[in-house]
């Protein structure tokens, strides 16, 4: 489990692929790893399963490459890292799993004062869309952010200064893709809902009963 903060910003050494499988070795400020300890690579929950020095690797299964950016990633590549929380962890951003649900691309950025907003595609699986609430939370590139606004195509959120600073998120441009989780609480909703929809007799939680009682806005 992680937090969405962002602790340092790692560099690709190398990416070996082993058939549809990889072992990627990451640069990093990290002074102490051990084996097998779990660390969000733009944001997918990956084990470390070698370190030396300034460099650690991780396997990447073929769900990993498939689903997120870590198949496309290259030689020098400029990457998020945040190491699993731990019980004495300040929870400062929201609960993030590490398991990325999709990829989604930066159709706009626009600079307002010091902040810059970004407008990205909404995913193309209804079911995620819908896990996708104006001032929900959300994870891209395994940052935590708060959606600003959600249209019929696309979703925006802001990027305040510390964020650009301390992330990737500053050097991304027009049609860049990014990793996608949605919050974990929208996902159990979502399912609830889907679940009590296709019940033959029906249920008493609906829409406007989550609305009316605090769940949703």
């Amino acid at each position: 489990m992680f937090t969405g903060l962002i602790q340092c910003i790692g560099e690709i050494a190398s990416k070996r692929h082993q058939g549809n499988e990889a072992v990627i070795s990451v640069r990093s400020k990290f002074a102490s790893l051990m084996l097998g300890e779990s660390i969000a690579v733009n944001g997918a929950c990956l084990s470390v399963t070698g370190f030396r020095g300034t460099e650690f690797d991780v396997f990447a299964s073929r769900e990993t490459l498939d689903v997120t950016s870590i198949g496309s990633l290259t030689n020098g590549a400029k990457v998020n890292l945040e190491k699993a929380v731990t019980l004495s962890t300040p929870l400062g951003g929201h609960l993030v799993t590490g398991h990325v649900d999709t990829r989604v691309q930066l159709l706009h950025r626009h600079t307002e004062n010091e902040a810059v907003r970004f407008q990205f595609a909404l995913p193309e699986s209804p079911e995620l869309t819908q896990q996708i609430a104006p001032k929900g939370s959300i994870a891209l590139d395994g940052v935590s952010l708060t959606v600003n606004t959600v249209h019929t195509q696309f979703f925006e959120v802001m990027i305040i200064p510390i964020t650009l600073e301390h992330t990737t998120l500053a050097g991304l441009q027009k049609g860049a893709l990014v990793n996608l989780e949605t919050d974990i609480l929208a996902k159990y909703v979502s399912r609830r809902l889907d679940g009590e929809t296709n019940k033959p007799n029906g249920s008493d939680i609906s829409l406007e009963t989550l609305l009316q009682n605090g769940f949703m806005r």
